[in-house]
């Protein structure tokens, strides 16, 4: 079951049905939906993803998924799993653009890989980012990620692979 995780100023925490309008919002926005997956669905697909996180992930407990809470209001979305491009776990994470530039995205994604290494046990964790997605790739060198390969898409554009490795610990 997907936990409950808090920073100073986020909570991350399951979806709830009502959830619904402000997660097809998050994805319906372009500015946000260019940087996921191969880009802007229709809002039919979205509300089908949203269905899925509760019929598919949560019920078969595939992996986790995150609300990304500020103030008590839904401001992203995030996640951690085993995907084959990353050839690992990787996080996923997305912020409302009224959240950039504020620091929150860095302290997501630092949540995000403290629970990979920490509750999961992870030795690594790994992102994926378009190439031209010049703010999450300085967000994920700034935090310790190092970029492994690049990834030549179907479609001709690029996507960075990148991987932060667990800090060894006391008498390692």
């Amino acid at each position: 079951m997907t936990p409950v995780l808090r920073t100073a100023r986020l909570v991350l925490d399951p979806y709830v049905p009502e959830d619904e309008e402000a997660f097809v919002a998050l994805f319906q926005d372009t500015r946000v939906s260019r940087w996921m997956g191969d880009g802007p669905t229709t809002e039919a697909e979205d509300r089908a993803l949203f269905g899925r996180v509760f019929t598919k992930v949560y019920a078969e407990d595939l992996f986790d998924v995150w609300a990304v809470r500020h103030h008590g209001r839904l401001i992203g979305h995030a996640e951690i799993k085993r995907t084959d491009e990353a050839d690992g776990h990787e996080i996923i994470y997305a912020l409302a653009p009224e959240a950039w530039g504020s620091g929150l995205g860095t302290e997501l994604a630092e949540a995000i890989v403290a629970y990979g290494f920490d509750s999961l046990g992870l030795s690594e964790v790994h992102a994926t980012v378009a190439a031209p997605n010049t703010a999450s790739l300085a967000l994920l060198a700034r935090i310790g990620f190092t970029r492994v390969r690049d990834v030549r898409e179907e479609d001709g554009s690029t996507t960075r692979v990148l991987t932060r490795r667990r800090a060894p610990g006391p008498g390692a």
